[in-house]
């Protein structure tokens, strides 16, 4: 794309996200596509620089995406978790390209785990020379989701009316489409996987850490001894509290408080809801069913002022912006 046309294209971008909006009507999937390929278009196909690296360990490394093939690995990988392994439903041309892909992805960042080793035949002509995907999380950043299609997480909470009250002292990043392959479950990626994110969040300023969580499944009663451990003792306080859509709520507090075993409520918990829980996230009222995924979600809000502080002597403190892990190897 020649300077000319960048240019013309982010006039045009501008004109379309000016009317985007609290007050605008809001946007028809045409129109969501459309603003997303034209921000996909400034995305270069291939590195002008080396990877924004935020740490590695051993042969594993955590970076930023940088460019359409980086992305279109996260998606991949995001494809064989949500759809191959677990019960998500594809549409055709998700099942034709075998990527998990939408609208978000051109204006998200992607933070990546990547393992330079992976593959590695017998000898050293057979060794894969590109790193293979092997964890992502996607991360939008309040001023980006405001410019172009708001959070992702509008669609299924009223987050909206929070982010207006606290938007002069707070900024908000939502997180989402978090997954690792499966050979890669253990302390190390997904450690590696928080340092980046960490790091990033310390970078960007970012106050607060917003996005759904998921249990498996559609049938939330299969989770009412969790779902129920969370109400009564993670539900956001006033000030942080954020409801399900009337049209999508289902109510979490199936269960009395006194009737509820925290061992088993916790065992029962994907790992990723009970460790933002150990962080100290607040959960939002009314669990939503996501039927294209095929998961009960609840919402997540993790305040980084409410981040349990004993977790910065192993991550960094909050006034620290390099990783802890960087130059690493």
């Amino acid at each position: 794309m020649s300077q000319a046309e960048a240019a013309g294209t982010g006039r045009r971008e501008q004109r379309d996200l000016r009317a985007v909006g609290p007050d605008r009507a809001p946007l028809s999937e045409g129109q969501r596509i459309g603003i997303a390929q034209r921000f996909q278009a400034l995305v270069p196909r291939r590195r002008r620089q080396a990877p924004r690296s935020f740490g590695r360990v051993g042969s594993l490394e955590v970076c930023l995406a940088e460019t359409r093939d980086e992305i279109r690995q996260a998606q991949a990988l995001r494809y064989s978790v949500f759809y191959e392994e677990m019960s998500a439903v594809p549409s055709t041309t998700a099942r034709m390209r075998r990527r998990d892909e939408d609208p978000y992805d051109a204006i998200c960042d992607h933070l990546l785990v990547i393992d330079h080793d992976a593959g590695a035949g017998g000898g050293c002509w057979q060794r894969q020379r590109r790193p293979v995907v092997v964890g992502t999380y996607r991360v939008l950043r309040q001023a980006r989701a405001e410019r172009s299609l708001g959070f992702y997480t509008q669609g299924e909470y009223e987050i909206a009316p929070l982010i207006a009250r606290l938007r002069s002292d707070y900024s908000f990043m939502e997180l989402g489409r978090s997954c690792v392959l499966k050979p890669y479950r253990n302390k190390r990626t997904v450690e590696l996987l928080w340092h980046g994110l960490w790091t990033y969040v310390r970078e960007h300023k970012v106050d607060v850490m917003i996005g759904c969580a998921s249990f498996p499944g559609i049938d939330p009663e299969a989770h009412a001894v969790p779902l129920s451990f969370m109400y009564h003792h993670a539900l956001a306080p006033e000030k942080w509290l954020c409801r399900a859509h009337e049209h999508l709520h289902v109510p979490m507090d199936m269960l009395p408080k006194d009737k509820l075993d925290a061992r088993a409520a916790l065992k029962a918990m994907p790992p990723l809801i009970k460790g933002y829980l150990r962080l100290g996230a607040f959960v939002g009222d009314g669990a939503v069913i996501d039927r294209q995924f095929a998961t009960t979600d609840v919402l997540i809000v993790l305040p980084v002022e409410n981040i349990d502080p004993r977790y910065f002597g192993h991550f960094g403190a909050p006034d620290e912006v390099k990783s802890r892990i960087a130059g690493q190897t």
